[in-house]
């Protein structure tokens, strides 16, 4: 891996943003499918991986399988089709220098700014390196920084909690020195990080309890896909992994529509497998059953019930209230009973960050994404030679990056061999209705509603969360320039 350099290039023709899964994916599909384009990749941390290089919480895991979490390209081999964290990281890590894309990071670098000049038809990148502030220009920016804040989480305030005699930790920064070994823990949260920290921490705690103001839908898979492993025997290995791949994702899309279809049978078949594997304890009518719709927020995993068994054996217990304040001996409920605790656990969710926090401007204006409508879910009105890639929230992530980045090499194709310098896209539809940036119920979204851009009623500015459809469209679909498809190709 090439370490942090002061050697950037004057000019490229794309900048990715961002060494994580999207990156990657993205550098991978240039050099495959664009040859003659250059690219770099500049990222903020000193190390390749995104999310999986940041979180190192105990237990943390992919909340997909890895077999659409994984790249299109490289086959994931692992046993586990729920993989740790580690393993993830080494997977992206080997994938980027298998293919040389490691070659053309550069680390420890941040962008700052980002200004468009009409008459060039180029981007001025401005940010912060090792060695000091940098400036390169760029025809074609990918921001694949993802969508949530790397210095920190949401932390709601808590009251007391100067008084509390413990100690108080947020996942996304899990200090290295904590030791919970037979202590009480409480993890407050309900959400795919609760979920995977209670039994990750149930194993050498004293007692773990799962502290949730509201539930959400928690269903357990098995940690290896027995198909998997058996065509994993019979095949080649990419042979293998694409059926693999091809079945999860139509699994995958299935039981979305299923749920979205009969969301009261689905429920209530959930709720009732919680109850079977958790046993008489606890009431899954009351720890696990939401106020929305399967699907209004993503469905937590819980490889092999882990969960499950331990709230079942008792190494966890979970308890569905609100807190009125902290005590020095643990958390006060606003029912009145107390939950004693030695470590508070805050995984209270992400701090939504658009645009990898970069100030833009277009030809001197400086401007924002808030409110802006989204192009297939990945490019700007208004905004020229600039992808934003963003994942699926009902599917793998990867699954949505692998056909943005396949979407931008076919744009710098047709800008290719057509002569035209810029792309933008433009709506000229004045009566298309405006609808949220995502139709989820999440709290990292809802609270972040105000600062987030927007969907039309309609296509090509529909958010399309189906996988099927959007490869149709990004891999096939018409780039003529008109407004019916809504781009404006510019020499």
């Amino acid at each position: 891996m090439e370490p942090p350099s002061a050697t950037l290039p004057d000019h490229v023709d794309v900048l990715i943003v961002g060494a994580g899964i999207s990156g990657i994916s993205a550098a991978y599909h240039l050099q495959t499918r664009c040859p003659g384009s250059s690219y770099l990749i500049l990222e903020a941390r000193d190390a390749i991986g995104g999310t999986w290089d940041l979180f190192r919480y105990p237990g943390v895991r992919s909340d997909s399988d890895m077999h659409t979490l994984g790249f299109s390209f490289q086959p994931w081999t692992g046993e586990k089709s729920i993989a740790d964290g580690a393993s993830i990281r080494d997977y992206v890590q080997k994938t980027a220098h298998d293919h040389g894309i490691d070659r053309h990071i550069r680390f420890g670098v941040t962008v700052t700014a980002a200004s468009w000049c009409g008459d060039t038809a180029r981007w001025r990148i401005e940010g912060e390196g090792p060695d000091g502030p940098f400036m390169l220009t760029a025809s074609f920016v990918d921001l694949c920084a993802g969508y949530y804040d790397y210095d920190g989480g949401h932390a709601p305030a808590l009251a007391g909690a100067e008084v509390f005699a413990g100690r108080i930790v947020h996942p996304q920064h899990w200090p290295a020195d904590l030791d919970y070994r037979g202590r009480r823990v409480v993890v407050i949260g309900s959400g795919a990080t609760a979920v995977t920290l209670v039994p990750a921490l149930a194993g050498e705690a004293g007692h773990v309890t799962m502290l949730q103001r509201s539930p959400s839908y928690v269903v357990a898979i098995p940690a290896v896909d027995v198909i998997a492993t058996r065509l994993r025997r019979w095949l080649p290995t990419r042979s293998a992994y694409a059926l693999i791949r091809a079945k999860n994702i139509l699994l995958g899309l299935a039981t979305f529509l299923l749920a979205r279809r009969f969301p009261t049978r689905v429920a209530r078949h959930i709720v009732a497998a919680a109850q079977k594997a958790i046993g008489p304890a606890h009431d899954a009518g009351i720890h696990f059953t939401p106020r929305y719709r399967p699907w209004d927020q993503r469905l937590c995993l819980t490889p092999d019930g882990d969960l499950f068994a331990a709230l079942r054996e008792g190494r966890a217990s979970i308890v569905t209230d609100s807190i009125d304040r902290l005590v020095p001996e643990g958390v006060r409920l606003v029912s009145g009973a107390t939950i004693p605790a030695d470590v508070i656990v805050t995984a209270t969710g992400l701090r939504v960050k658009m645009a990898g926090g970069i100030a833009f401007s277009v030809d001197g204006s400086p401007i924002g994404f808030a409110g802006r409508l989204l192009y297939r879910g990945m490019m700007f009105e208004g905004v020229p030679n600039l992808i934003h890639t963003f994942g699926y929230t009902n599917a793998s992530w990867t699954l949505k990056a692998d056909l943005t980045a396949v979407y931008l090499c076919r744009l710098l194709r047709r800008m290719q061999r057509t002569g035209v310098r810029s792309v933008v896209p433009v709506n000229g539809d004045e009566s298309l209705a405006i609808q949220p940036f995502v139709s989820f119920s999440s709290g990292y979204i809802t609270r972040a509603a105000d600062n987030l851009p927007v969907q039309g009623a309609r296509g090509p500015w529909r958010l399309c969360q189906n996988y099927l459809l959007d490869k149709m469209t990004l891999r096939h679909g018409t780039l003529r320039n008109n407004a019916r498809n809504g781009l404006r190709f510019m020499r």
